[in-house]
This record gives C-alpha cells, sequence and structure tokens, in this order.
C-alpha cells in the first residue's frame, strides 16, 4: 500500500486552489466573450442576448469563485493569513506582491462585474469606459497565478494561462486594431 499526504491536511488549501483556477477560468470566459461582443465579431439572431447571458453568469460565478478563493485560506493551516492578509493588498506574509496583486485584481473585478447593474445610474459611457479595464484586470489575475500560485509552474496550469491568454489576447488586439467604432443606437439602447 502506497501513503500519501492525507489530502484532509489540506483541505482550506485544496480548496483555495480549485476555486483560485475556476475563477480564472470563468474570468477568461467572461473577458473572452465581452471582446467577442465589444468588437460585434458574433453575428446572428438572438446570439448577441445568449452571449450576454453567458458572459454575465461567467463573471457572477468568477467573483463568487474569488471570494471562495481568498476566505478559504483562513482555515489553511500552513498559511495563517488572517483577515487582513486575505483583504489588505501586500499584507499577507506570503508572497506580499503576488498576493496583493491578485487582492487588488479582485476588488476590480468585483466593482467593473458588478457595475453592470448600476450603469443606468452611472450612465452607458462611463460605464463603457470603466469596463475596458477589464483587460487590465484580467491580466493581474493572471500575474497573480503566475507569481503566487504554487501551480503556476504545472504544466495543467500553464495550459490554462496559455489556452486562456491567446483567444483573449488575439480578441483584444482585434479591438484595438477594429478602430473606435461607434456603438450603433441599438447597441447603446441594450447597454442602458
Amino acid at each position: 500500500m502506497i501513503r500519501g499526504p492525507d489530502p484532509s491536511q489540506y483541505l482550506f488549501w485544496l480548496t483555495s486552489r480549485a476555486a483560485g483556477v475556476t475563477a480564472f477560468a470563468l474570468a477568461s470566459i467572461s473577458v473572452g466573450l465581452g471582446l467577442t461582443m465589444a468588437g460585434r465579431l458574433a453575428r446572428g439572431p438572438g446570439r448577441a442576448r445568449v452571449l450576454r447571458a453567458i458572459h454575465e453568469q461567467a463573471a457572477l460565478g468568477a467573483l463568487i469563485a474569488i471570494v471562495v478563493h481568498g476566505v478559504a485560506l483562513l482555515g489553511d493551516r500552513w498559511m495563517h493569513p488572517g483577515l487582513a492578509g486575505i483583504s489588505v493588498p501586500f499584507a499577507m506574509g506570503y508572497r506580499p506582491i503576488a498576493t496583493g496583486l491578485g487582492i487588488i485584481a479582485g476588488y476590480l473585478a468585483a466593482l467593473l462585474g458588478l457595475s453592470f447593474y448600476a450603469r443606468r445610474r452611472i450612465g452607458a459611457r462611463l460605464w463603457r469606459r470603466a469596463h475596458r479595464l477589464t483587460i487590465v484586470v484580467w491580466l493581474m489575475a493572471a500575474i497573480h497565478a503566475l507569481t503566487a500560485g504554487t501551480d503556476a509552474s504545472t504544466p495543467w496550469m500553464r495550459a490554462i494561462l496559455v489556452t486562456s491568454a491567446l483567444p483573449i489576447g488575439a480578441l483584444f488586439l482585434a479591438r484595438v486594431l477594429g478602430g473606435r467604432r461607434r456603438p450603433s443606437p441599438r447597441a447603446v439602447e441594450a447597454a442602458a
């Protein structure tokens, strides 16, 4: 019989890792769909509505996973970050720059993601301008995963990062090179 470490001893750490990877994957889906919709790359009857619904659900799922990612660390036997460690940027003793970047990315993701529900109050123009920062937040999360994650050097995590970065990079490039086209009146109305 082969005996290894007892996974129950690392339950909180494993939960945090799984939630972090899930958050990154869902955020990547949401960012990719957002760029697809912003670049008007998916046309067809009803397609925008379906993509918008998936985009929104992926963003909300990512936010929930981000919360689980941080909160699960409170029970970690090795790290003991404390409430300040998971909520105050650069306060955690473990890789403070990398974890601080992740905490800031989490706050910004929540602010940008939840701004969808306030867009009528803040106005569609301001909401769209703020939403453009989403790619920066996604990049901060990717850097956090590479520099704070214990799985950053594993082939499976690198595969997740690369398979997320390639389409998002291509969609972002297409969006930037596509110029500053004015949204159609129908798109402005749908966003408001």
